[in-house]
């Protein structure tokens, strides 16, 4: 990343002062449409507040404005946005620059870091996006960014045939297995290992942790609102955020519903076999937090040296806030 200079990371705001729910689709944050230059990625929650002001419109922001705004905009609970926010950006953002595009790679971000190493955005497959998206599809097969009619069509059949033509837990367990079953039988690159493991379950729940509206607030999406996000990347009319601080709450139930090992095809389709590296426990965040700061970054900056080391200190500070609380040893691969 030759001598540019680093940009002291920001630190993640705290809790919210208020945490009912309130109106988010207001006069203040309007809809706009992406234009040309501005960026879109795999997650619609992202893109959403991206085209609503909440950060960024071009798509270009810093990891503590993501975590505000998923609270503001969404009632994430803040320990969770914490912790999904900077283990994405650790190995998807720029830590030089303090910044991570919600979509592809750009320059935007600032130079790109030494090898193995991209900085390459959320689209980088295989981190935390990945496989059996519930409405992207797999990279192998195609365009694994950008919404999907066939899968969502997958996702309307099964909310009326598991959920009453409600999207809910119930069908999230269902729809979840069935994409991981899609997955091995047509994809012969097939991949579900960490981070995307967990974060393949926590995609499963968090449309209806955080997407049904807080004044309704029962568990039970409408497929409306469920396309409206999925497709537009907008919040509904009048919508207002869940109705008190929520995360990945019952995506313990989802994988105790229907248990897969973490693994890979390895020889083609239907030649699925577990990989037994990563840790299986979705509801244990430090067993996630030692794999992701011991294996999963070092992996990626193997021999970091100067500002870049730094920085890669200081955000992997910033990740250990998040479960500081929960008796988790905090681990310094690179020294303290």
């Amino acid at each position: 990343m030759g001598s540019l200079e680093r940009v002291h990371p920001v630190p993640p705001p705290g809790p919210l002062a208020y945490g009912g729910t309130k109106l988010i689709n207001d006069a203040r944050h309007p809809f706009r449409a992406p234009g040309r230059n501005d960026i879109r990625g795999p997650c619609p929650a992202l893109n959403a507040l991206a085209s609503h002001g909440y950060i960024n419109h071009n798509g270009i922001v810093r990891p503590s404005e993501i975590v505000a705004a998923v609270m503001e905009g969404f009632n994430m609970e803040n320990s969770v946005a914490v912790f999904t926010t900077y283990a994405a950006f650790l190995v998807d953002g720029n830590l030089i620059t303090d910044k991570i595009s919600i979509g592809q790679s750009t320059p935007r971000t600032g130079p790109r870091p030494p090898r193995p190493a991209t900085a390459g955005g959320f689209n980088t497959h295989n981190t935390f996006e990945g496989d059996t998206s519930m409405t992207r599809l797999d990279a192998h097969l195609g365009d694994n960014h950008n919404f999907n009619e066939k899968l969502f069509q997958g996702f309307i059949e099964y909310s009326k045939k598991y959920g009453g033509g409600k999207y809910n837990l119930t069908v999230a367990s269902e729809y979840r297995f069935k994409r991981f079953q899609d997955s091995i039988a047509t994809n012969s690159e097939f991949s579900i290992v960490a981070p995307r493991f967990y974060t393949a379950y926590a995609d499963a729940v968090l449309p209806v942790n955080l997407w049904v509206d807080g004044r309704q607030d029962d568990g039970q999406l409408d497929l409306e609102v469920a396309r409206i996000f999925f497709e537009d990347g907008r919040f509904p009319h009048d919508f207002h955020r869940a109705a008190r601080p929520t995360g990945t709450d019952n995506e313990i139930v989802l994988f105790e519903d229907h248990p897969i090992e973490p693994g890979r095809n390895v020889k083609g389709v239907n030649t699925y076999k577990p990989d037994y590296s990563t840790p299986q426990k979705l509801d244990d965040k430090c067993l996630q937090y030692t794999y992701h700061v011991n294996h999963t970054v070092p992996s990626l900056y193997p021999n970091p040296k100067g500002p870049l080391l730094e920085s890669l200190k200081i955000n992997m500070g910033y990740l250990f806030s998040a479960i500081k609380n929960t008796g988790c040893e905090e681990i310094f691969p690179y020294g303290k």
